[in-house]
């Protein structure tokens, strides 16, 4: 259903995504899309049981940064919300902001900053629903820094494939400090099946409408 569903998306969404390439192409110079390893999961069996690996993957995004921006900005704001450090969250940032969200970052477009507030900087994360790499409904993908930053009860949430929305979007999205969004999608996973995927895939476009916690 995963793969079906998102030829589908990809079919509908292509002429957007080929304006918004031609757009990105004239808004600054660098590649259309940014490629970054990502930390899923993947099935396997083992002596006949079903268990989970995790796996490294090129996640796909339209580029909404200036070209080979350096990620050091990120990591430290990455690092002061996962300790759920307000004043460094709060100096990163340059203002104090309920959203948890670097979104006063330098490295960002104009153009980026339409595309990371619609969300449509992810439709190219379809390819990677086909690819098998990620589902449309899980938790975020996790950036290989960050997983080597989590305590040994974050690990539970990679123990599903990363999907481009779940119950954290459609819930608390970036209002959420790190430790519960990691209960948010441990939450999903514990009540993972097709109709909640479902539930959350419908809840997901009034959610992008409204723009709340993106940035």
């Amino acid at each position: 259903m995963d793969v079906f569903i998102a030829i589908l998306a990809l079919l509908f969404f292509l002429p957007l995504m080929v304006v918004v390439a031609i757009l990105i192409v004239i808004d600054s110079p660098g590649p259309i899309f940014f490629i970054q390893n990502r930390v899923g999961a993947r099935r396997y069996i083992h002596n006949h049981t079903e268990k989970w690996g995790f796996i490294t993957f090129p996640c796909i995004k339209f580029r909404t940064m200036m070209h080979n921006s350096d990620p050091s900005l990120h990591q430290a704001y990455i690092k002061a919300y996962m300790n759920n450090d307000e004043e460094g969250m709060t100096a990163l940032q340059g203002k104090d902001t309920m959203v948890r969200k670097l979104t006063n970052d330098p490295r960002i477009t104009r153009l980026g900053k339409f595309l990371r507030k619609t969300s449509i900087d992810e439709l190219p994360q379809l390819i990677n629903v086909i690819q098998g790499e990620m589902s449309l409904v899980g938790p975020r993908p996790a950036i290989p820094y960050e997983v080597e930053m989590y305590k040994p009860w974050h690990y539970h949430r990679l123990e599903t494939m990363p999907g481009i929305t779940g119950l954290w979007q459609v819930t608390a999205r970036s209002s959420a400090d790190f430790d519960d969004m990691v209960r948010i999608d441990l939450d999903y996973i514990q009540r993972q099946s097709l109709w909640f995927d479902l539930k959350i895939l419908i809840k997901t476009p009034y959610e992008v409408i409204l723009c709340r916690g993106a940035g």
